[in-house]
């Protein structure tokens, strides 16, 4: 008799190849919407009569909805079963996404992605629990090594995918390339997914309530503050005091709450809360840098959409071709050694990247970007295995929303602080390079080009786009230290981490 027949897993199916299929095509449906927009919203901002400023409320939304609504996903799995709301979920994202495709104003865009964010919210944990509760223990690292090529394939492939719509069709076909996939993601799973138990179980609204509140300050913060100059605006300081009174109350809360919006056992297993701060980590490196390539690319070197997006391959190459051989080898190794060497990984790549020049070759983007992908690849997984080995398996929709929400944070305040600096930095940059600036180091004769009035001015532009140029390489370039920095520190926390025995 195998171990299979022996020790089933929770959740049989009568075809699970197909189940999942189309659990995985669900959720790189969903994480695939978290970047494929981003290129398109020059062209949102004239076709939905927007601003630079106001567009920028697309993305927003769809993340805070999504954070919002991800605390919920224990108890509505529990009250309807994993099947309905996996069915449920993928139905809304999609009918969702051919709305936010026909879309004539703002305001209904906005209204539009927080229904594709409450739709896809739950895809990504319900499809951990899925792949989690069909595998049995001895299976678990091959089939989480399927999972986290699911989720890095839609946030790396999401430029590339962006890029080529909206230059040869229209950005519209960002959001109705989800329709065949959701309709085979809905067909699959009506036919392969099976029913689970439900259990009456009281949800804690309060709880809910005070950490919806808590994550939707810190969001508006790091999404509006840039533009609002942070705590000089009246909105922004509301938006803290939110952020912080709603915080200080959910932990109370939370640890006196009879029935807690998250089970307590979760936090008295140390692996997972260990777990939940390398899922930070990783979300704030891995999406900071994905977010800061494409304008470098575009900015420095002179590269389109479509050519940035192909250069940013390379990366998915190297992540998907190691984590289908590593995936065989996890079994045999011991995961706190593999994520340490995940970890120099990455930070390795993002050191070298702190070696670029505004006149390089594709070269060193190209080996930069394989190296990070198998570092990604080699921390992702044993991420994910000491996080969820010593979970009793009624814990895992709870601990896979928990996971969820503390990767889009570490993502949301990766990807602003990057920005931040990046500003900053550049002001900076630019008036310390710009005291330098002499006479003996202008390319031209001032003296004589003076009189001549427009080609001088002329002659002074092309020096000022000279140094912000500079400016702007080296700003990139420290946030590429900080993040190698990130990488670095974390690696002490393995120390706290003790060896996963899987439970049964």
């Amino acid at each position: 008799m195998s171990a299979t027949e022996q020790n089933p897993p929770p959740l049989v199916s009568r075809n699970r190849t197909l189940m999942l299929v189309g659990a995985m095509a669900a959720m790189v449906m969903y994480t695939l919407d978290t970047t494929i927009a981003n290129v398109a919203l020059p062209h949102m901002t004239a076709s939905l009569s927007a601003t630079s400023d106001t567009i920028t409320w697309v993305l927003t939304s769809y993340v805070l909805a999504s954070a919002v609504a991800l605390p919920l996903a224990g108890w509505l799995v529990d009250k309807f079963g994993i099947r309905n709301m996996m069915l449920g979920s993928v139905l809304l994202f999609t009918a969702a996404s051919m709305l936010c495709g026909a879309a004539q104003s703002l305001e209904q865009m906005v209204f539009f992605r927080i229904l594709q964010g409450l739709g896809g919210a739950f895809l990504s944990p319900l499809a951990q629990t899925v792949t989690l509760d069909s595998s049995t223990d001895a299976e678990r690292p091959r089939m989480m090594a399927i999972y986290t090529q699911g989720v890095m394939l839609g946030p790396i492939t999401g430029p590339i995918i962006g890029g080529y719509l909206t230059e040869n069709f229209d950005w519209r076909w960002v959001f109705y390339v989800n329709l065949p996939v959701g309709i085979a993601c809905f067909v699959l799973l009506a036919l392969y997914l099976p029913k689970t138990p439900t259990r009456n179980r009281k949800v804690d609204l309060t709880g809910w309530l005070l950490v919806a509140l808590t994550v939707s300050g810190l969001q508006l913060i790091l999404d509006r503050g840039l533009s609002q100059d942070w705590f000089a605006s009246a909105e922004i300081i509301i938006y803290g005091v939110v952020a912080v009174a709603c915080g200080w109350l959910a932990v109370f809360h939370l640890s006196g709450s009879a029935t807690p919006l998250f089970p307590i056992a979760l936090f008295r297993d140390r692996n997972f809360v260990v777990g939940l701060g390398f899922m930070f980590v990783i979300g704030l490196v891995m999406m900071s840098v994905m977010a800061l390539l494409p304008g470098l690319l575009q900015q420095i070197y002179g590269y389109t959409p479509l050519q940035s997006g192909m250069l940013l391959a390379p990366r998915g190459i190297g992540m998907l071709v190691s984590i289908t051989l590593f995936g065989r080898l996890m079994a045999k190794l011991d995961a706190r050694a593999v994520l340490g060497l995940g970890l120099l990984l990455m930070g390795w790549s993002m050191w070298l990247m702190t070696g670029w020049s505004t006149e390089m070759p594709r070269g060193p983007i190209i080996f930069a970007g394989l190296l990070q992908g198998v570092g990604i690849s080699f921390t992702f997984l044993p991420m994910n295995l000491i996080a969820f080995a010593t979970l009793a398996p009624q814990y895992r929709t709870d601990a896979s929303s928990l996971g969820n929400l503390m990767r889009n944070m570490g993502s949301s305040i990766g990807i602003a602080g990057a920005s931040v600096e990046l500003a900053r930095n550049v002001q900076v940059n630019h008036a310390e390079l710009g005291a330098h600036i002499t006479r003996t180091l202008i390319p031209f004769n001032l003296d004589r080009i003076t009189a001549f009035g427009g080609p001088s001015d002329a002659a002074m532009q092309i020096v000022d786009g000279m140094v912000n140029q500079q400016a702007v390489m080296i700003a990139y370039i420290n946030d590429f230290y900080a993040m190698a920095l990130a990488c670095f520190f974390a690696i002490p926390l393995l120390l706290f981490v003790r060896k996963a025995q899987p439970r049964g």
